[in-house]
């Protein structure tokens, strides 16, 4: 009987050099041991991003490290945030995380709270 070997399974998020750099700087502080990324209803366009450091890692956390940084998708997120890119961008007037998420239908006009679906494989 042939083993089977189960295929690698791709990452939910994938994190930018900017956003990782962000991510070490703030570990370096030891604010916890990953950052954890969610989502939450709420907002005039149903739905918001939410982030918190994790003082631990919750048992179905999926963990996503990349480029030295560790985030963790809380589990009630993964289908809203799969093939999401995460972002830190620092503008003249502000500075924060960005997400560029596929699975966005809209967003609100103060870019405040995002219409998310969950994500459909393509057939």
């Amino acid at each position: 009987m042939a083993s089977v070997t189960p295929r690698p399974r791709p990452q939910v998020m994938k994190i930018t050099e900017a956003a990782a750099a962000r991510i070490r700087d703030l570990m370096a502080k030891g604010e916890g041991v990953a950052l954890r990324v969610g989502v939450k209803n709420g907002g005039c366009a149903g739905m918001e991003y939410t982030m918190e450091w994790a003082k631990e890692l919750g048992k179905f956390d999926e963990v996503v490290e990349d480029q030295g940084a560790k985030i963790l998708i809380d589990p009630k997120a993964i289908m809203f945030l799969i093939g999401t890119e995460m972002d830190f961008q620092t503008t003249t007037l502000k500075s924060g995380f960005t997400f560029n998420n596929p699975n966005q239908v809209s967003a609100c006009g103060c870019g405040e709270s995002v219409q998310l679906k969950a994500f459909q494989a393509q057939a």
